[in-house]
């Protein structure tokens, strides 16, 4: 389980600082419809925004590496949220459109 989580990390690590690592403009969060949660609820732009997600086995993970994420980089968003179908981890950079 800890080998998943660090792969879910990693990975959303790695991208956020290709663009500068600046987690205080970045909002993470979990889902089960990552698309509609991101595009929709959260206004973010498909083409021009900077978003990423990854899928995540069991929503345990998924918590875990959402709340690693927070934790480790004071990034915007808060835990707790989501249910038993919530598998995708997200983040996105946030802009003046976007709603947290």
């Amino acid at each position: 389980m800890k080998d998943t989580v660090t792969r879910i990390v990693d990975a959303i690590e790695a991208y956020v600082e290709s663009f500068g690592g600046d987690w205080s403009r970045w909002y993470v969060g979990i889902a089960s419809d990552v698309r509609d949660r991101l595009f929709s609820d959260h206004g973010v732009r498909e083409c021009g925004d900077l978003w990423i997600y990854r899928p995540a086995p069991t929503s345990r993970i998924a918590r875990d590496a959402e709340a690693d994420l927070i934790r480790k980089h004071n990034a915007q968003g808060g835990t707790g949220g989501g249910g038993v179908k919530t598998r995708f981890v997200y983040a996105y950079r946030t802009a003046s459109h976007t709603v947290e």
